[in-house]
């Protein structure tokens, strides 16, 4: 694991700060306190409401946010600066897990989604950590594979409370080992996201900037083999809409000189968010080369495109652009975010297209039929107002714990 991460570094700094606290290393942090872990940037994103919920209910506790990847550390220090502590998960060792927890010495642990790590969870248990998966959710292919793993999986989960996003996803942990008695279904919080404050407002002076009259569209959260397939589809919109614009944003900081280099390649007429140079009516395509921005991109657009998805990574977050009233299109690979895609799709409020070829077609469909634009954004907002409450939720289910509630 250390190769891996050293290994990483080569080609993205970032991979190498803070390396010592991958192996449990750190100051030691305030006894308990509030543990929450989000694997990765759209976890942070989507913890971001239930670490606010956190801190308004519990300000007397000190609060912990874990992460495994630079850009999610990044962004949980960006959404919190110093009022919450942020630091990286340590490797799933006993060494490693048993300094970190000596260090953080929590009360209540939180962990988003599905994250399952044997020793991390049997060492909770032997402390007495309580351990509470939230939004849980696993797919009837993970429960196949997790199979594989036997007694290993069930004794993980028989140490854990269950938080299931659906009735469905409660059956399955249920399958897995999960304590019948610890697996409730609270939905999923990722519906209870809070936009920054002014995005909207913040989304129209910016598209002041790109250009009020010309259509704009975005396809964010790109990855490596997607950018093509995007500007392909991209070159046939301008056949038919010469004035569009492209704004495309990579996922991952290390791809971003990469992305540029093809876009001089492909000879397309492009910006760089970074440069703060004007996008004029000549600019093609506006290069998002900075983080934390995607979102007022969304809030500026037309149209957007949600990556991930064309090629089979999983795709990534639907929400953000639904709940901003925009029209979303995605490719057929959303196994991240299954039920979140399924909802919307059936809403109306997203499209799925196979290729470049048919998201051209998709944009030009919607660029050309306004009306068709704000139904399927309109629907997008009802469709996510609709799903809200699971946060409300998930803190009442943490009432019975000994530590958060009323704690001090």
């Amino acid at each position: 694991m250390l190769a891996v991460t050293l290994w990483r570094g080569l080609s993205d700094r970032s991979y190498w700060e803070a390396l010592p606290e991958r192996l449990g290393f750190g100051p030691a942090l305030p006894a308990g306190g509030l543990w929450v872990h989000a694997v990765s940037v759209g976890e942070v994103q989507a913890a971001a409401s239930l670490v606010r919920a956190l801190r308004q209910r519990y300000p007397q506790l000190p609060l912990l946010l874990t992460t495994s990847t630079p850009t999610g550390r990044g962004r949980a220090r960006s959404l919190f600066g110093d009022e919450v502590g942020v630091r990286y998960l340590p490797y799933d060792l006993p060494g490693p897990v048993r300094r970190f927890l000596d260090r953080a010495r929590p009360r209540l642990g939180i962990v988003l989604e599905t994250e399952l790590w044997p020793n991390l969870y049997r060492d909770c248990a032997r402390r007495g950590v309580p351990l509470v998966l939230a939004s849980a959710r696993v797919s009837a292919r993970s429960v196949r594979r997790y199979r594989w793993l036997g007694g290993l999986v069930r004794a993980t989960l028989a140490r854990v409370v269950v938080a299931a996003q659906s009735e469905a996803d409660a059956a399955r942990f249920t399958a897995l080992g999960a304590d019948p008695a610890q697996v409730r279904v609270v939905g999923n919080l990722k519906f209870d996201f809070e936009l920054p404050p002014r995005t909207e407002a913040q989304g129209r002076a910016l598209r002041a900037t790109l250009g009020a009259a010309r259509p704009v569209w975005v396809a964010g959260s790109t990855h490596d083999g997607e950018e093509e397939l995007v500007l392909d589809a991209h070159a046939r919109l301008r056949a038919a809409r010469p004035d569009a614009l492209l704004v495309l944003a990579p996922r991952h900081p290390p791809r971003f000189a990469a992305v540029a280099a093809l876009l001089r390649r492909r000879g397309v007429a492009f910006v760089a968010r970074s440069t703060a140079q004007p996008v004029t009516a000549t600019t093609e395509v506006l290069l998002v080369d900075t983080l934390g921005e995607l979102v007022l991109f969304y809030a500026a657009a037309d149209v957007a495109f949600v990556g991930g998805s064309l090629v089979p990574v999983g795709g990534h977050n639907l929400l953000e652009p639904a709940a901003l009233g925009k029209p979303v299109i995605t490719g057929p690979y959303t196994a991240n975010a299954a039920p979140v895609a399924r909802l919307l799709i059936d809403a109306g409020a997203a499209e799925v297209v196979a290729d470049g070829a048919a998201l051209a077609a998709s944009v030009t469909r919607l660029l050309a039929d306004p009306a068709a634009m704000r139904g399927a954004g309109g629907r997008g907002l009802a469709a996510v107002g609709a799903n809200r409450g699971a946060l409300a939720r998930f803190l009442a289910l943490l009432e019975p714990f000994g530590g958060a509630p009323g704690a001090t």
